[in-house]
Protein backbone atom coordinates (compact mmCIF):
# COMPACT_ATOMS: atom_id res chain seq x y z
CA UNK A 1 0.00 0.00 0.00
CA UNK A 2 2.40 2.80 1.12
CA UNK A 3 5.96 2.22 0.62
CA UNK A 4 7.60 3.10 3.61
CA UNK A 5 11.28 1.79 4.82
CA UNK A 6 12.34 0.95 7.95
CA UNK A 7 14.85 4.06 7.74
CA UNK A 8 11.19 5.95 7.25
CA UNK A 9 9.84 4.04 10.28
CA UNK A 10 12.95 5.29 12.52
CA UNK A 11 12.46 9.27 11.49
CA UNK A 12 8.92 9.31 11.93
CA UNK A 13 9.40 7.79 16.11
CA UNK A 14 11.50 9.86 16.68
CA UNK A 15 9.66 13.08 15.67
CA UNK A 16 6.45 11.25 17.34
CA UNK A 17 8.43 10.71 20.51
CA UNK A 18 9.64 14.88 20.59
CA UNK A 19 6.37 15.90 19.43
CA UNK A 20 4.05 13.37 21.78
CA UNK A 21 5.95 12.60 24.78
CA UNK A 22 6.76 9.31 26.25
CA UNK A 23 3.60 9.49 28.02
CA UNK A 24 1.51 9.49 25.41
CA UNK A 25 3.25 8.13 23.09
CA UNK A 26 2.40 3.89 23.59
CA UNK A 27 -1.52 4.95 23.85
CA UNK A 28 -1.16 6.49 20.33
CA UNK A 29 0.88 4.46 18.79
CA UNK A 30 -1.68 1.53 19.88
CA UNK A 31 -4.48 3.54 19.07
CA UNK A 32 -3.38 3.96 15.51
CA UNK A 33 -2.22 0.32 15.10
CA UNK A 34 -5.90 -0.23 15.95
CA UNK A 35 -7.19 2.10 12.94
CA UNK A 36 -4.45 0.49 10.51
CA UNK A 37 -5.65 -2.66 11.38
CA UNK A 38 -9.47 -2.01 10.76
CA UNK A 39 -8.03 0.22 7.64
CA UNK A 40 -6.57 -3.17 6.03
CA UNK A 41 -9.77 -5.54 7.01
CA UNK A 42 -11.54 -3.03 5.35
CA UNK A 43 -10.22 -2.97 2.16
CA UNK A 44 -9.55 -6.58 1.94
CA UNK A 45 -13.50 -6.93 2.39
CA UNK A 46 -13.71 -4.79 -0.50
CA UNK A 47 -11.00 -6.53 -2.45
CA UNK A 48 -13.16 -10.19 -1.88
CA UNK A 49 -16.71 -8.13 -2.68
CA UNK A 50 -15.00 -6.73 -6.14
CA UNK A 51 -13.45 -10.71 -7.00
CA UNK A 52 -16.69 -12.00 -5.76
CA UNK A 53 -18.89 -9.82 -8.31
CA UNK A 54 -16.49 -10.46 -11.10
CA UNK A 55 -16.77 -14.27 -10.56
CA UNK A 56 -20.06 -13.61 -10.33
CA UNK A 57 -20.47 -11.49 -13.72
CA UNK A 58 -18.32 -14.42 -15.48
CA UNK A 59 -20.57 -17.26 -13.69
CA UNK A 60 -23.72 -15.11 -15.48
CA UNK A 61 -22.27 -14.59 -18.92
CA UNK A 62 -20.84 -18.43 -18.79
CA UNK A 63 -24.78 -19.68 -18.02
CA UNK A 64 -25.88 -17.02 -20.66
CA UNK A 65 -23.48 -18.81 -23.67
CA UNK A 66 -24.29 -22.12 -22.53
CA UNK A 67 -28.03 -21.23 -22.48
CA UNK A 68 -27.93 -19.64 -26.04
CA UNK A 69 -25.66 -22.98 -27.33
CA UNK A 70 -28.73 -25.10 -25.78
CA UNK A 71 -31.76 -23.20 -27.69
CA UNK A 72 -29.37 -23.40 -31.06
CA UNK A 73 -28.91 -26.79 -30.70
CA UNK A 74 -32.87 -27.38 -29.94
CA UNK A 75 -33.63 -25.25 -32.86
CA UNK A 76 -31.86 -27.07 -35.07
CA UNK A 77 -33.00 -30.51 -33.81
CA UNK A 78 -36.58 -29.52 -34.24
CA UNK A 79 -35.90 -28.43 -38.00
CA UNK A 80 -34.31 -31.52 -38.54
CA UNK A 81 -37.50 -33.06 -36.87
CA UNK A 82 -39.64 -30.87 -39.32
CA UNK A 83 -37.81 -32.20 -42.16
CA UNK A 84 -37.69 -35.88 -41.92
CA UNK A 85 -41.40 -35.36 -40.92
CA UNK A 86 -42.58 -33.46 -43.88
CA UNK A 87 -40.28 -36.24 -45.75
CA UNK A 88 -42.11 -38.88 -44.24
CA UNK A 89 -45.98 -37.74 -44.81
CA UNK A 90 -45.16 -37.03 -48.54
CA UNK A 91 -44.02 -40.55 -48.89
CA UNK A 92 -46.62 -41.38 -46.52
CA UNK A 93 -49.42 -39.23 -49.27
CA UNK A 94 -47.28 -40.65 -52.70
CA UNK A 95 -47.98 -43.96 -51.40
CA UNK A 96 -51.34 -44.21 -50.58
CA UNK A 97 -52.33 -41.89 -53.95
CA UNK A 98 -50.26 -44.85 -55.41
CA UNK A 99 -52.63 -47.32 -54.00
CA UNK A 100 -55.34 -44.94 -54.65
CA UNK A 101 -54.60 -45.13 -58.21
CA UNK A 102 -53.94 -49.41 -58.24
CA UNK A 103 -57.43 -50.02 -56.73
CA UNK A 104 -59.00 -47.55 -59.23
CA UNK A 105 -57.03 -49.61 -61.93
CA UNK A 106 -58.42 -52.34 -60.30
CA UNK A 107 -61.73 -51.76 -59.87
CA UNK A 108 -62.66 -50.50 -63.38
CA UNK A 109 -61.09 -53.21 -65.35
CA UNK A 110 -64.01 -55.89 -66.00
CA UNK A 111 -63.91 -58.84 -64.46
CA UNK A 112 -63.22 -61.75 -66.68
CA UNK A 113 -64.73 -65.29 -67.08
CA UNK A 114 -62.28 -68.20 -65.49
CA UNK A 115 -62.39 -69.83 -68.43
CA UNK A 116 -60.94 -66.78 -70.90
CA UNK A 117 -58.60 -65.59 -68.51
CA UNK A 118 -54.95 -67.03 -68.63
CA UNK A 119 -53.37 -66.84 -65.10
CA UNK A 120 -50.00 -66.97 -65.90
CA UNK A 121 -50.37 -63.71 -68.62
CA UNK A 122 -52.96 -61.65 -65.97
CA UNK A 123 -50.77 -61.98 -63.01
CA UNK A 124 -47.87 -60.51 -65.34
CA UNK A 125 -50.02 -58.15 -66.29
CA UNK A 126 -51.44 -56.99 -62.74
CA UNK A 127 -47.70 -57.70 -61.70
CA UNK A 128 -45.79 -55.18 -64.50
CA UNK A 129 -48.99 -52.48 -63.23
CA UNK A 130 -47.57 -52.89 -59.45
CA UNK A 131 -44.26 -52.08 -60.33
CA UNK A 132 -44.81 -49.00 -62.80
CA UNK A 133 -47.05 -47.90 -59.94
CA UNK A 134 -44.83 -48.61 -56.94
CA UNK A 135 -41.61 -46.80 -59.05
CA UNK A 136 -43.92 -43.55 -59.83
CA UNK A 137 -44.73 -43.58 -56.05
CA UNK A 138 -40.84 -43.58 -55.37
CA UNK A 139 -39.59 -41.23 -58.05
CA UNK A 140 -42.62 -38.90 -56.23
CA UNK A 141 -41.61 -39.02 -52.77
CA UNK A 142 -37.75 -38.59 -53.01
CA UNK A 143 -34.46 -40.30 -51.83
CA UNK A 144 -35.24 -42.70 -48.84
CA UNK A 145 -33.96 -40.80 -45.51
CA UNK A 146 -33.36 -44.00 -43.33
CA UNK A 147 -33.44 -47.73 -44.92
CA UNK A 148 -33.57 -50.69 -42.37
CA UNK A 149 -31.88 -53.57 -43.51
CA UNK A 150 -33.01 -56.43 -41.85
CA UNK A 151 -30.31 -59.00 -40.28
CA UNK A 152 -29.62 -62.17 -42.55
CA UNK A 153 -31.01 -64.91 -40.58
CA UNK A 154 -29.36 -68.38 -40.71
CA UNK A 155 -31.67 -71.11 -42.00
CA UNK A 156 -33.69 -73.23 -39.63
CA UNK A 157 -32.40 -76.69 -39.01
CA UNK A 158 -35.64 -79.00 -39.42
CA UNK A 159 -37.77 -80.32 -36.79
CA UNK A 160 -37.79 -84.26 -36.92
CA UNK A 161 -41.18 -85.04 -36.77
CA UNK A 162 -42.75 -86.83 -33.64
CA UNK A 163 -44.33 -90.51 -33.70
CA UNK A 164 -47.47 -90.13 -34.76
CA UNK A 165 -49.49 -91.88 -32.05
CA UNK A 166 -52.44 -93.23 -34.54
CA UNK A 167 -50.17 -95.24 -36.17
CA UNK A 168 -50.01 -98.63 -35.36
CA UNK A 169 -47.22 -100.31 -32.80
CA UNK A 170 -46.73 -96.58 -32.47
CA UNK A 171 -47.69 -96.97 -28.69
CA UNK A 172 -45.76 -99.78 -27.56
CA UNK A 173 -41.97 -98.51 -28.87
CA UNK A 174 -40.23 -96.57 -26.06
CA UNK A 175 -37.00 -93.35 -27.25
CA UNK A 176 -34.97 -95.18 -24.36
CA UNK A 177 -31.64 -96.87 -26.28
Amino acid sequence: MFDIGFSELMVIGIVALLVLGPERLPKVARTTGHLLGRLQRYVSDVKSDINREMQLDELKKLQEEARKSAMAFEGSVRSEVASVESGLSSSLQSASSAIGDLENTLKSTPPASPELVDTGHSHDVVSDLLDKQLAEAERHAGPVAFVDVPPIAAPAAPVPASPDPTEPGAAGKSTQS
